[in-house]
C-alpha cells in the first residue's frame, strides 16, 4: 500500500491475485486484502486512466465474486451484484472526487442556511411522529433525520458526497423506516438537482440521473407493484425535473461568472491601455526634450568652450566657463529627467547632498549677477533627506526666480535652519534695481514648489515683504503625511 499511490494499478492487480490466493487457502488475510483492493480501486479511479481503471475493476471483480463464493456452490444473482458493486463503487467514488464540482467562489452562505433549514423542517416535521415505529432507538432515528437534513447545507460546496449520504440514508429507510421513505425521496431529489447544478459535466450528470432513477424505484417500487411503462415514465420524468432545473441554474451561474470575469478582463484592458498611452507620451514628451531642448543646450555648452579659447582670462573667461559648467548640469539633469519619463517605476536618486545644491546654487546665482548671502544652519544635515531635498530645490527654484524677475544686482538673503524635525526655508530679495531686463519665464516655477511642499505636508507663502522686495518662505516636516506616497 505504501506504493499505491505511485502504481495505483499494478498495486490493485497485486493486492486481486493475493485475495484469491488467500481465499484458496481459507486465511482469514482474505478480508483484510478485500478491503485494500477497494481503497487501491479508490486511489485508481483518482489517478489513472479510464482504460487502465477499467483494467483493475475487472480484476477486482473477478477475485471479488472468487472470495464471496462458497466453495461448491454456484454464484447467486445478489453474489454476483455485491461483487460488481464492491469494487465499481470505489473506482467511481475516485473518479468523482478528480472531476467533481469546481470550488465555490460565492461566499454568501444564505443559499446554504436555507438550505439546511428547509431539510431539517422536512424531515423532522414530516417523520417525528413516526420515529419509534422503527426496528432502531428513537434517539438513532432522530439524528439521523436531522443530520440528513443539515446535509443539504453543504450541498453545493460538496455535491457529490451529500448525494451519497441522501442515497444510503434513503435505502437505510427502506429497509427499516418505511415511514419515511417519501421524505429521502424529497431529499435525493434536492440532493440530485444541487449536484446538477453544480457538476458541469455531463457524464457525470447521465450518471447521477441514473442513480436518482434507482434510488427512487428502490423506493416507490414494492413487491407488489405493477410496473408499467407509463410509471416509468413518470418516475424518469420525477428525476429529470430537478435535473433540469440544476443544469439551468448552473448554466445561469457559469453565464454570470464568464460576465464577470469579462467585465474584469476589460477593466484591466482598460488601465493597460491607459498605461500605454501615459508611456507613449511621455516617450514623445522625452523624445521632443531630447531633440530640443538637449540640442539647444549641447550647442551652448560648445559655444561657450570655444569662446574660452579667445578669451583664456578675465571676467569673460569666468562668465563663459561659468556657463559651460551650468550647461553640463542641465545636461545632467536632462538626461535623468529623460529617465525618469521613460521609466516612471524608477525612484529617481540624489547623487548629491542637498547642502552642497543649496551652495552650489547661491555661488551660480552670485556668479550671475545677484547678491546672495546665504545663511545654512549646520543642523539641517540631520533632518530627513527627502526635506533636505525639497530645500535645496526650493532654493534653486527661489533663486532662478529673483534672477529673472528683480534682475543682477538684487540682494537676496537665504535662510535654511531646522524647524523641529522639519526645515525652515525663507528667500528674501531686497527693491530690484531699475531698469532689469527680465528672462523668459513660464509662470510654473512658484506652482511647482507649492505642489511640491504640499506632497510634504508642509506650507508655502509667496508675496511682497512691504519694504518693496519679495518673500518666499516654506515650512518642510520630516515625515510624509499619512496616506502620501513619496
Amino acid at each position: 500500500m505504501g506504493l499505491v499511490r505511485r502504481w495505483p494499478v499494478p498495486v490493485t492487480l497485486y493486492l486481486a491475485v493475493l485475495l484469491v490466493v488467500t481465499d484458496q487457502l481459507e486465511s482469514f488475510t482474505s478480508n483484510t486484502a478485500q478491503i485494500l483492493v477497494c481503497v487501491a480501486l479508490g486511489v485508481a479511479g483518482f489517478q489513472a486512466g479510464w482504460r487502465a481503471t477499467a483494467v483493475a475493476v475487472a480484476a477486482a471483480i473477478g477475485a471479488t465474486a472468487v472470495n464471496i463464493a462458497d466453495p461448491g456452490i454456484a454464484l447467486t444473482v445478489n453474489a454476483w451484484m455485491y461483487s460488481v458493486l464492491l469494487p465499481v463503487f470505489p473506482a467511481v467514488l475516485g473518479a468523482y472526487l478528480r472531476s467533481s464540482a469546481g470550488r465555490l467562489e460565492e461566499r454568501d452562505v444564505t443559499p446554504d442556511a436555507l438550505l439546511a433549514a428547509g431539510g431539517v423542517a422536512i424531515t423532522v416535521l414530516s417523520t417525528w411522529t413516526s420515529w419509534h415505529s422503527g426496528t432502531q432507538p428513537v434517539w438513532v432515528v432522530g439524528l439521523l433525520a436531522v443530520v440528513g437534513g443539515l446535509s443539504l447545507g453543504i450541498a453545493r460546496r460538496f455535491p457529490g458526497l451529500v448525494f451519497l449520504l441522501q442515497g444510503v440514508l434513503l435505502v437505510s429507510a427502506d429497509t427499516y423506516l418505511n415511514d419515511a421513505v417519501n421524505t429521502c425521496v424529497i431529499l435525493t431529489l434536492i440532493a440530485v438537482g444541487v449536484f446538477a447544478m453544480r457538476v458541469a459535466s455531463w457524464p457525470w450528470t447521465v450518471a447521477a440521473y441514473f442513480a436518482g432513477c434507482l434510488l427512487t424505484a428502490i423506493a416507490v417500487v414494492g413487491d407488489d407493484t405493477d410496473t408499467t411503462p407509463f410509471r416509468v415514465g413518470v418516475l424518469m420524468t420525477l428525476v429529470a425535473t430537478p435535473i433540469a432545473i440544476g443544469r439551468y441554474l448552473g448554466v445561469r451561474q457559469s453565464a454570470a461568472a464568464a460576465e464577470r470575469l469579462r467585465a474584469e478582463e476589460a477593466a484591466r484592458a482598460a488601465v493597460a491601455q491607459v498605461r500605454a498611452d501615459q508611456l507613449a507620451e511621455r516617450e514623445r514628451i522625452a523624445r521632443d526634450v531630447h531633440d530640443i531642448v538637449a540640442h539647444h543646450v549641447g550647442a551652448m555648452v560648445l559655444r561657450a568652450s570655444a569662446a574660452r579659447y579667445t578669451a583664456p582670462d578675465g571676467p569673460v573667461a569666468d562668465a563663459l566657463n561659468d556657463i559651460r559648467e551650468t550647461g553640463h548640469q542641465v545636461l545632467q539633469d536632462l538626461r535623468d529627467l529623460l529617465d525618469l519619463l521613460r521609466a516612471p517605476e524608477r525612484e529617481p536618486h540624489l547623487l548629491a547632498n542637498p547642502a552642497d545644491v543649496v551652495r552650489e546654487s547661491a555661488e551660480r546665482m552670485a556668479a550671475a549677477g545677484l547678491v546672495v548671502d546665504l545663511d545654512l544652519d549646520p543642523a539641517t544635515d540631520q533632518a530627513p533627506l527627502i526635506a533636505r531635498t525639497s530645500a535645496a530645490r526650493i532654493v534653486q527654484e527661489g533663486l532662478t526666480n529673483v534672477l529673472k524677475h528683480a534682475g543682477p544686482g538684487t540682494r537676496v538673503r537665504v535662510t535654511v535652519v531646522t524647524a523641529g524635525e522639519g526645515l525652515s526655508v525663507e528667500i528674501r530679495n531686497g527693491r530690484p534695481p531699475t531698469g532689469i531686463e527680465r528672462l523668459p519665464s513660464s509662470g510654473r516655477g512658484l506652482a511647482g514648489m507649492r505642489e511640491r511642499v504640499r506632497a510634504l505636508g508642509g506650507t508655502l507663502t509667496a508675496g511682497p515683504d512691504g519694504e518693496g522686495g519679495w518673500l518666499l518662505a516654506a515650512t518642510l516636516p520630516a515625515r510624509l503625511p499619512s496616506g502620501s506616497a513619496a
